[in-house]
Order: C-alpha cells, then structure tokens, then sequence
C-alpha cells in the first residue's frame, strides 16, 4: 500500500475517531497567540480536524515574545532569538510552512567580569578548547556529558509524541523521559547538579552563570532541568528564521486559518449542555464586552495576577492563579558606537567581540550584550565593524539610565526599550503548575517553569493536543503509561 500524502495522514488522527463514533469538539479557545497558542491550534487542528472553529484571543498581537523592533527600516529580533539544532518541532513549522534558516553571521563572544574579559573566544577552535582546559580543566567536557546525557533523554518526546502519547501533568511527562531523576532536576539548582558531576567552582561562577544571565537573567540556582536546557543552546548550533522568527506564529494562525479575535480575556466561566461541559470565554475588546461558547479551552498566557487577571467562575473546586514570581527583564536596542575602552579596548578598531556576556558582580548593570543583525540579510551583507555605528541588544534587569548608556556607548542615534516578565523566576517556587484545569480546560504556560524555550513550549503544546484529543476520545492507555519507550518499540 503507498503512503498517504503528508495532507490526508493529518487527517488520519479525526478519521479514526469519527469512526469511534464520538463527534469532534465544535469549537475550542485559545488565549494568547504567541508560540504556544499558535502551536496548540496547529497540532489540535492534526488531531482533530479542519472542521473545528478554532478562536485565538490576543490583545497585543500575534507572535507574543518573538517580536521584532525596527532600527533605520529594518527588523531586529528583540528576544527569542536563537533555535536550537535539536528543536524538532520548530524545524517542522518551518518546513511546513515553506520559510527558511537565517543566514549565519559568525562572531566571536566573551565573558566580562566588570573588569576584564575571564574568557574570550578566538577564530581557532583548537586555541579555544586549549583555553577552555588551561583555565578549568576538565570542566567543559564533563559539562558537555552532563548536557548531552540530558539532551538523549529529552529527545524521547518525539517518538512518545509520534505515537500519540500524552501526559496530565508535568511531573509525569518528565519522569517518562528521565525517571524521578528528571522531576528532581526541578527542585535543586543547576550548581549543585554541575559541582556533583565533578565541574568545578570556578567554571561555575565564570562560564555557567553568564549563560544563565543572557538566557534567564537569572543565577545559577536556577533549576537544574532549565540550566540544561540553556546551556545545550549555547553549546550546540543554533540557527533563526529568515524575516523573523514571530513568522511560525502567524504562519501556523494562517495554515489553520484559525479566528484570531483582538481582545482580552478577562474570564471562564463553567456551564453545562446535554451533560457536558461547556466553557464560556469572556473578553473585552475595542468594541467592547463579549463572551463565546466552546467545548474546549486552553490557556497559553501565565495565570498570575501581574500576567492575565482571570477570573474562573463556577468552577469546583475553584480555579486560582499559582503563587508564582516573574523575572523582570529589559532589552535595549541601541543604535550607536560602542565604547571598547569599557572593555579595556581603547582602539575600537581592535575590539574583537560580537557578544558579551557577564559574569555575576554585582557592580555590573548588564547581563549581555550582542551586535546583532537584520532579520532579513542579503547575501551582501557584513557585520558592521567595531567602530562602525552598529545595532546593540542589551539585556538587563532594570532600564539602562543615561550614565549607564555613555558607559557602554560612545554616542548614539537611538534606544528602544522594551521591559517585560519574560521568565519565570525560578527561586520562587518548588511546585509545578498543573496541565489540566478542569476536564477540557488545560494550560499550556506551566511547562515554563519546568524551562523556558521555543521547543519546550511548542512539545508543550504538542502535549496538550494529544492528551485532549485521547481524553475527548477517552483512549486512556494513551495518557500517562509507564515504560513508554518498551511500548513506543515493540509498535514499531
């Protein structure tokens, strides 16, 4: 028998069910557009059919953190800039949806301490590696077996998704990829599970804790399971899409042809038909108070009180926010001639770096900074030189005051600032949100306090849609099983 074409197996997942007997939901919501609600339409759509109406409610517009700012007519990424070579499902979105890798601009990086560079990169990766040994021993390599031991047990997700596998909580999903080990990864911090595998001190303070500022913002007592995560995006390639990476996410609304509605959710409330449940989504928008019907809803926007002021009504139990903090975090973009001498580079000519990160001195009033390109770049087109008047991302905890600018920059044109709680702040909690708020009500955003990146939110929303799809078709021994990957062999 041929294979089906790509169109008609997407199909498959509905046509089997139909022939279960249970209709499909009519309708489903979900709040927020950004990667993971565009996510979640797109693989709810595969599960159940393109004749579901499909609301996506977003008031500041589509794409959420990947946005982009706009420097002299061109487009800059403002975060979420990088893709990890191993992000499945984010090389699959792009593929579908017929857009392309960026191309790369190579530049060197380093780690400043506030004082002097304690790292720097060189063009030789021999010289590199050298470097790496002469100052920290052996610590880089048992950092690598420690990531990539993580990262081969991570990678379970896919076939486990392949095969229609989903799980009702967070703990569950990572105990079937790392045992108890992987939910205890949650709970102590990325320091104490490095200096246990034998890296020293030393590299931690240097090397672990610049990274954690530039991803997180944050120290290295963050969580041992998100410090991996980070840390095997700044080991391995990365690479972003070409125009913006913001494009998956309008590209996917568009490949669903889903209803994006331009208004706030302020509230769901439960109501019952026929003996089921039904979810009535209110939200106000620039023509005013509504409220629709649905058979299901998910929730993509962190429930906290500082993020999204729901209120859950006739829910038993009730439905509250989670005692949760976020990281304040600020990107600069600059436009403007950086002043090497900071960096103890008087001829700024000389100065060498495209991206510095710091080291956590508690004088230093930035956590990174990189020269960063368009989002579209021709084949034409050159880093700007040292000298040069150039675009800079800096990311801070605070707003850079003038004083702090003039440290950093000669002089320049312009600065835009966005601020944003863009990350969980991970010292804040020892528990993990639930996926699942009520029968078909489910929240996506929790799996950020697991770690906090594109892929983890797109295998989150993966999740959501497969284990909506088996509970709306009660095909219960594809949630939660045990010994997944015995089972994910022998279907094989």
């Amino acid at each position: 028998m041929a294979p089906l074409p790509p169109p008609l197996l997407l199909l498959v997942p509905a046509l089997l069910a139909a022939s279960a007997g249970r209709a499909p939901p009519r309708s489903i919501a979900v709040v927020g557009a950004g990667l993971g609600g565009s996510a979640v339409a797109y693989f709810s759509q595969q599960q159940f059919g393109p004749q579901v109406q499909l609301d996506v409610y977003e008031q500041a517009g589509v794409g959420g953190r990947l946005a982009t700012v706009t420097v002299n007519k061109q487009q800059y990424e403002s975060r979420g800039a990088s893709i990890h070579a191993l992000s499945l499902h984010m090389q699959d979105f792009v593929k579908t949806l017929g857009l392309k890798h960026r191309r790369e601009v190579p530049g060197k990086s380093a780690i400043f301490s506030g004082e002097h560079f304690v790292l720097e990169e060189t063009d030789w990766y021999l010289l590199n590696l050298f470097r790496l040994w002469w100052h920290y021993g052996i610590s880089f390599l048992r950092l690598q077996m420690w990531v990539e031991e993580v990262m081969e047990k991570f990678m379970r997700i896919y076939k486990y998704q392949a095969h229609g596998y989903a799980f009702s909580s967070l703990e569950e999903l990572l105990r079937s990829l790392g045992g108890d080990a992987f939910v205890n990864m949650t709970q102590r911090s990325v320091a104490e599970s490095l200096l246990e595998v034998g890296v020293t001190q030393r590299f931690v303070d240097d090397v672990i804790a610049a990274v954690l500022r530039s991803s997180y913002g944050q120290s290295v007592l963050v969580p041992a399971f998100a410090g991996a995560m980070s840390l095997a995006g700044a080991q391995g390639s990365t690479w972003a899409v070409e125009g913006g990476n913001k494009l998956v996410c309008s590209g996917l609304l568009k490949l669903t042809k889903a209803n994006v509605i331009p208004a706030r959710v302020t509230g769901i409330s439960l109501h019952s038909s026929e003996g089921r449940a039904l979810y009535q989504v209110h939200y106000e928008g620039s023509e005013g108070q509504g409220s629709a019907f649905y058979d299901m809803v998910v929730v993509t926007t962190p429930l906290h009180p500082s993020r999204s002021n729901f209120i859950f009504e006739n829910f038993e139990p009730p439905i509250a926010s989670f005692p949760s903090a976020f990281q304040p975090s600020v990107t600069s973009v600059v436009h403007g001639y950086l002043n090497s001498s900071y960096f103890g580079f008087p001829d700024p000519k000389l100065f060498p770096f495209a991206s510095i990160l710091t080291t956590d001195t508690p004088d230093l009033f930035f956590n990174a900074m990189d020269n960063i390109c368009p989002v579209n770049i021709s084949a034409a087109f050159r880093r700007k030189q040292p000298q040069e008047a150039a675009v800079w991302r800096v990311l801070s905890q605070q707003p850079l005051d003038k004083q702090q600018l003039k440290t950093l920059f000669r002089s320049y044109y312009s600065v835009q600032v966005m601020e944003w709680q863009s990350y969980p702040r991970y010292d804040s909690t020892k528990s993990l949100p639930p996926i699942m708020l009520h029968d078909n009500l489910f929240y996506l955003s929790g799996v950020e306090w697991v770690a906090s990146s594109m892929e983890m939110i797109a295998v989150a929303a993966k999740n959501v849609a497969l284990l909506a799809y088996n509970r709306w078709y009660q095909d219960l021994e594809k949630i939660d099983q045990k010994d997944l990957m015995h089972k994910v062999k022998t279907e094989l």
